[in-house]
């Protein structure tokens, strides 16, 4: 995705150019950051209250 994304910053429309740029970063830093830090790091903290599911969706 950020390859296509990035495809869109050689357009000589700004506002093109913008946006891909733009939606590059949001791929780059969700997938650092997001899915490979907070992620992991928040199931570590809750540890079983991770995995807890409400008795009216357990059905």
């Amino acid at each position: 995705m950020m390859a296509v994304f990035l495809s869109f910053v050689v357009n000589p429309n700004p506002f093109v150019k913008m946006i891909g740029l733009g939606l590059a970063v949001a791929i780059a830093l969700d997938a650092t950051v997001v899915r490979m830090i907070l992620v992991p790091a928040t199931m570590a903290l809750l540890g079983r209250a991770n995995w807890w599911l409400p008795g009216w969706l357990d059905r």
